[in-house]
């Protein structure tokens, strides 16, 4: 099932991670912390890549993806419009401004029976400081996310000289990960709780991204010791799938109490830990709606875990 789908957004993510990167390689290191431009450029060249595969085979399948080119087609925007294309081209030779401005706007899909939803760059700020970033690609279709690819160009799951991985997930068929230079597909399986090792938990960087005190309370009642890994993006979702920690809590912070989730941050990721054995739920255990709108406005803070635990977590969680 979905095998050409899945064949097209590997190919697509693998250039967009490409080009992420050779983005990254030009960030000045001293680059200051307001200026986010590299990001703009990396996020706008990452959506017009992926929109422009997609489109070409698939063109009655929206996108809904997290930017738009309104603001770059403003003559004050000219600049960061040609460093942008001049990215793409190091991609797709032949692509012009106007081009990559039409490919971009092409992730203004909406939601409905069939759609995709894109995150070109998730975690800009790991993105800026040289850490974890991913591209985040999912199809959903009649209600439930059916493929996911993660491309997490800065990833090193098992400390081997390969630099950074690409997940993939089709659903009733298993996860996998691969080398994003190419090799061997490794089916990927939870871990399981009596490994001591890697039961542990993941969670954002950012402290505004969640409770971070209430996760770690979490943490612990369920039997979790060792410290938080904090890591940026979906790479989390690929850190569980792995089988590299058995828990990734979003838990609404206290400072923005009315916060709902994008689809696009959370979509892929939900499939890849599923296919590998785990489990995926908002904070009161119910599943979360990525088809009705593109934030999820019934589902309050997300729970990802190897399966286990997972009664155990939101138990505590609820009490």
């Amino acid at each position: 099932m979905y095998q050409k789908e899945k064949e097209i957004a590997i190919s697509a993510v693998l250039q967009a991670s490409e080009l992420c990167q050779k983005v990254r390689q030009d960030i000045p290191p001293a680059l200051e912390k307001q200026d986010k431009s590299p990001v703009t450029v990396a996020d706008f060249g990452s959506q017009a890549i992926i929109c422009k595969a997609l489109k070409d085979i698939f063109p009655d399948t929206p996108i809904v993806g997290e930017e738009d080119a309104t603001e770059l087609r403003q003559s004050e925007q000219k600049n960061t419009l040609t460093k942008i294309t001049e990215y793409v081209k190091q991609i797709i030779d032949d692509a012009s401004e106007n081009q990559v401005l039409d490919w971009i706007d092409y992730g203004n899909g909406k939601v409905g029976r069939r759609f995709w939803t894109l995150d070109p760059i998730d975690g800009t700020k790991g993105f800026l400081r040289q850490d974890q970033y991913a591209i985040a690609l999912a199809l959903i279709e009649d209600g439930e996310v059916k493929l996911g690819i993660l491309g997490c160009p800065a990833l090193n799951i098992n400390q081997t000289q390969e630099q950074g991985c690409i997940f993939v997930a089709a659903r009733g068929e298993g996860s996998y990960r691969m080398p994003l230079n190419g090799g061997e597909m490794t089916k990927l399986q939870v871990v399981s709780n009596d490994d001591v090792q890697r039961f542990r938990f993941v969670e954002s960087v950012e402290a505004s991204h969640g409770d971070q005190e209430r996760q770690n309370a979490i943490a612990q009642a369920v039997g979790i010791t060792s410290q938080s890994v904090r890591v940026d993006s979906q790479a989390k979702y690929g850190i569980v799938a792995s089988g590299e920690a058995a828990l990734y809590l979003r838990l609404p912070s206290p400072k923005y109490p009315d916060y709902r989730e994008n689809i696009w941050d959370h979509a892929a990721g939900a499939i890849v830990v599923e296919e590998a054995g785990g489990k995926v739920t908002d904070m009161y255990g119910k599943p979360l709606d990525f088809f009705s709108a593109t934030k999820m406005m019934e589902n309050r803070g997300v729970v990802v875990s190897n399966g286990n635990i997972h009664e155990k977590v939101l138990e505590a969680l609820n009490q």
